[in-house]
């Protein structure tokens, strides 16, 4: 019998058969958002390591996932707002950008829906389908996915493919479905 870290590594690699289009084929995903949402947790996470000890990221994380000669490339770049301004060195070939909302920071929701209103003007992420996980799920006072699409504004995107996906990125909840996502939509643009 498979436990739920198991179910998660299977379903994991099923996605990443799916986004497999060629032996060598590698996806750039660039992970954002403020400081403390969660990418890093998010990141280990999809890396399939252990989230009980979690630091800040003072500057950046990669961690490519290998599946069947496909490599998952993920990026994760600090958010505290003095790295902010480096981020755009990160934009060139961007696959799928993720940006993480700590659903739980009601405080910071505006500061959140700039700074992603900001990187949609970005000319090096034009058109790159973005996936919103609105993370911290499990914590009682979060906002809910919904709430926090109208709070980003996220409806008056038309220029590229987007999604919301509620998570939470310590439980590993709702990462699976947000993946599956981005190989659907990545997978319709071949």
């Amino acid at each position: 019998m498979l436990n739920y870290q198991g179910i998660f590594e299977k379903g994991l690699l099923a996605i990443l058969r799916r986004l497999k289009s060629s032996p060598e084929k590698e996806l750039r995903i660039l992970l954002l958002g403020l400081d403390n949402a969660g990418k890093t947790t998010l990141l280990k996470k999809l890396a399939l390591k252990d989230v009980t000890h979690v630091t800040p990221t003072q500057g950046f994380n990669i961690k490519t996932v290998q599946s069947d000669g496909f490599k998952l490339n993920v990026w994760d770049i600090g958010g505290q707002k003095k790295i902010r301004p480096y981020w755009k060195n990160y934009f060139e070939n961007t696959d799928v950008l993720i940006y993480v909302v700590d659903s739980a920071d009601r405080k910071r929701l505006e500061e959140t829906s700039f700074e992603l209103s900001e990187l949609l003007l970005e000319d090096n992420l034009s058109h790159v389908p973005v996936l919103v996980f609105a993370n911290k799920q499990d914590l009682l006072h979060s906002a809910s996915a919904s709430d926090i699409a109208q709070a980003l504004n996220l409806q008056v995107i038309k220029d590229r493919p987007w999604q919301i996906q509620a998570c939470s990125a310590t439980l590993g909840e709702g990462i699976k479905e947000g993946m599956e996502w981005i190989a659907q939509t990545v997978g319709s643009k071949k």
